[in-house]
């Protein structure tokens, strides 16, 4: 299905959860955009944004895995599946662009992104977790297929509060504590996503791996109609 005369197309997007968990208690990444931003101005979001053209060709120590992978291939537009390494490869480079944390190792192909090219780490998306979709409604400027995942701060190679290396896309970058994110100035989408990441880790030991999803919730604006489905 192509846009709408007058619609912006459709990109799609990649968001990355960072989240860090203790025996204290889990806790969230996230930023606030500018006030003079085009999209989401003046709310606090996870790193993220639009999948480049470069993504698809980026080298990774390892692509996202099953059932992620054949989940983010799900529900097509235009009848073109996702590329779901680019999706993931768009989510490690945004995360490094925009708060300087880097997720990845040292044994893997080299990288040429910003932090990765000067550490010698190369991304690694064998981790990640695919929780949860939303393509943007109709009337906004920008209109994104923005697909979130989730990653275990505790992959993260070196310092998880070191922000020195971050762009100046967000500020106020901090960890939030899970339980008092919702009360911040968020899209709704957000609101929705962070409930979703609440309920799939609320009884899981914080030693533990991030647990599957049963599936990943979509919200759908293509059409004329909202709909809501879940992948499976």
């Amino acid at each position: 299905m192509s846009h709408a005369p007058g619609e912006p197309p459709i990109r799609d997007a990649a968001t990355m959860m960072l989240l860090r968990r203790s025996a204290a208690g889990a806790s969230i990444l996230m930023g606030m955009r500018g006030a003079t931003a085009a999209f989401m101005p003046s709310k606090y979001v996870f790193p993220g944004g639009a999948v480049d053209a470069e993504d698809a060709g980026a080298m990774l120590a390892r692509g996202i895995g099953e059932p992620h992978r054949r989940r983010l291939m799900a529900e097509p537009r235009n009848g073109q599946p996702a590329d779901p390494d680019a999706i993931a490869a768009a989510a490690l480079r945004e995360l490094a662009e925009e708060t300087g944390l880097l997720i990845g190792t040292a044994d893997g192909p080299h990288s040429g992104w910003p932090g990765y090219a000067e550490t010698g780490i190369s991304p690694d998306a064998g981790t990640l977790v695919y929780l949860f979709r939303a393509i943007t409604p109709p009337g906004r400027p920008r209109r994104f297929d923005a697909h979130f995942l989730v990653a275990d701060a505790a992959a993260i190679a070196g310092d998880p509060d070191d922000f020195g290396r971050a762009c100046d896309e967000l500020s106020h970058l901090h960890w939030v504590p899970l339980a008092e994110a919702r009360a911040l100035n968020l899209p709704f989408i957000t609101e929705v996503v962070l409930a979703e990441l609440a309920e799939l880790v609320h009884a899981v030991p914080h030693h533990a791996d991030l647990p599957l999803p049963d599936t990943v919730p979509f919200f759908d604006n293509r059409g004329p109609a909202p709909r809501f489905a879940q992948i499976a």
